[in-house]
């Protein structure tokens, strides 16, 4: 038997970006890279684990908008055209590299590419989610949901919102697995208290905090984080480990700034000639990455000095730290059972875009890791939260503490001077959704869809992305727009229902473009009995 449990948990999340206006519109790019370049090697590395019949369980939280882009046709389909576009640049690039360092780098993108095609439209008829569908069958993947739009729930005065948040996350889930999920990935592992309260009534058993979140409880954890606290809702608060996030996540002293691995930095959407790389950026001339990367992290120089890429390099690092991060967590496994009365659990909570999206190599190193688990001396299990609290179902009560996995612990990253203009227009929509769903308990035709897209309106200007991406500074014009867009399609929406006079055509364009959750209700909006609201 394992002297401890290690719960890798990947959370899959991009905002619902869709523009059937605009063939080749940028931030659609987002998805087409995840599913490129994160959750196909992802969904290879655990088929040939599969394959081998390697036993290992891991938690992967599927978000609500990407579970609706990943099933809506329009962008199957462009994505077919953009993968297909990368096979003719590779081999173009198989040919540009020809006697160069760079050619075996080449040949590898070609073998990927083409693999990656047949996997996406052959093996799952250009639908993702009937793979992670069949991962969860194998029993060796936990599928668990997020907020609904991820939205940061711990900022959502009216609790009409979380509830909301909630019931559609759990609806868009059972809709595509056909059951209730066991876990909840709050956004930005934001937690305030009485959120939990909301998960248990939708059958929610678990959820993940930051460390602090658990350490600074309102008792004192006797284990720490290497065990869960059940709030006193009954529902499971599992804290992140900080020594495993640090090995992983961190680009000075983690493993993806090693100097072997690929630099992201480097691309040939910039480095190469407009004459030679047009066809395959943006067609008004806008740069972007294609994921043709061919230089190494190398260390602490310029981008242009960066070395040549070297397959073979990396994938002896990958080895070596899948082996050192399991020898760690050996020793700290070894460390913490000897005092404890249990099995200690290490939760190891990543953005599942960190592994091939910005770290080239992650998924190999998530696979080899899995691999050496399953040939050591079996100091280590891995589990899901799931499976822990069906073996350990007695837990310390006690309330964690109002937190986040953001910058400082807390709510800085989505309550700063570039973000704060927005809570009370969201708060104002937020109490107009309310009405509207208090006041019509019951409608049809235009009417009914009217509101519906109501909600779907609100619900996408909620999501933290918007928030998150002003913060950081990066497409900052779109995240404005965005939340803008929203608030505005919403209020014009509340408008024409309440002096009942719907614009049929401008109602159906909202319902082609924004339209995320197909099978919403507005009435997930309602004021339940009782209802008390969170202090923000």
């Amino acid at each position: 038997m394992a002297k401890g449990y290690l719960a890798l948990v990947l959370h899959a999340h991009l905002p619902f970006v869709r523009h059937p206006e605009d063939e080749y519109f940028l931030e659609e790019r987002w998805l087409y890279e995840a599913i490129t370049e994160t959750y196909l090697p992802l969904i290879k590395a655990f088929e040939r684990l599969i394959y081998d019949n390697i036993p290992f369980r891991i938690t992967i939280s599927l978000s609500p908008p990407l579970l609706c882009m990943l099933s809506d046709p329009l962008l199957q389909q462009r994505y077919v055209r953009h993968l297909e576009r990368l096979m003719d640049l590779a081999e173009r690039e198989v040919h540009r590299t020809q006697g160069s360092d760079f050619h075996e780098t080449a040949l590898m993108y070609r073998q990927r590419l083409k693999e990656s095609y047949h996997t996406f439209c052959h093996t799952y008829h250009c639908n993702l989610i009937d793979a992670f569908k069949r991962l969860q069958n194998s029993g060796r993947v936990e599928l668990i949901t997020c907020g609904a739009t991820h939205g940061y729930m711990p900022f959502m005065r009216r609790r009409e919102s979380i509830y909301a948040q909630v019931e559609t996350a759990v609806n868009v889930y059972r809709k595509h697995f056909g059951q209730t999920p066991r876990g909840l990935w709050l956004p930005e592992c934001a937690y305030a208290e009485g959120v939990d309260e909301v998960l248990k009534e939708f059958g929610i058993k678990f959820f993940f905090t930051d460390t602090h979140g658990v350490m600074y409880a309102s008792h004192r954890p006797r284990y720490g984080i290497h065990a869960p606290l059940y709030c006193p809702s009954g529902v499971a608060a599992f804290g992140r480990d900080v020594q495993s996030s640090k090995q992983v996540w961190s680009a000075d002293e983690g493993y993806p700034g090693d100097a072997d691995y690929r630099e992201y930095y480097r691309d040939i959407g910039f480095d190469m000639d407009e004459e030679y790389i047009w066809e395959y950026i943006h067609p008004d001339g806008i740069r972007h990455n294609t994921g043709f990367k061919y230089h190494r992290i190398t260390g602490k120089v310029d981008l242009s000095e960066k070395a040549p890429y070297v397959p073979q390099w990396a994938q002896y690092k990958v080895q070596l730290h899948a082996g050192n991060f399991m020898f760690n967590r050996e020793r700290q496994i070894e460390h913490l059972a000897g005092l404890m009365d249990r099995p200690p659990i290490i939760v190891a909570p990543y953005d599942a875009e960190l592994f091939g999206h910005w770290w080239y190599e992650g998924p190999q190193w998530l696979e080899a890791l899995i691999r050496k688990i399953h040939e050591s001396d079996k100091i280590v299990e891995l589990i899901t939260p799931g499976d822990y609290l069906r073996r350990h179902p007695v837990n310390q009560v006690a309330t964690p503490c109002e937190s986040s996995w953001g910058n400082k612990g807390y709510h800085e990253v989505w309550l700063c001077r570039e973000n704060a203009w927005i809570y009370r227009h969201l708060h104002e929509a937020t109490e107009k959704m309310v009405e509207l769903a208090n006041r019509y308990p019951e409608s049809g035709g235009s009417h009914r869809r009217a509101l519906n897209q109501a909600a779907r309106e609100l619900m996408l200007a909620q999501a933290s992305d918007w928030a998150f991406i002003m913060f950081t500074g990066t497409t900052v014009e779109y995240a404005v727009r965005r939340t803008k867009r929203h608030l505005d399609n919403m209020l014009q929406l509340y408008r024409m229902i309440t002096e009942n006079r719907i614009d049929e055509a401008w109602l159906q364009h909202l319902e082609y473009s924004d339209n995320i959750f197909p099978d919403l209700d507005y009435r997930v909006f309602r004021t339940r009995g009782g209802e008390k609201q969170l202090a923000v």
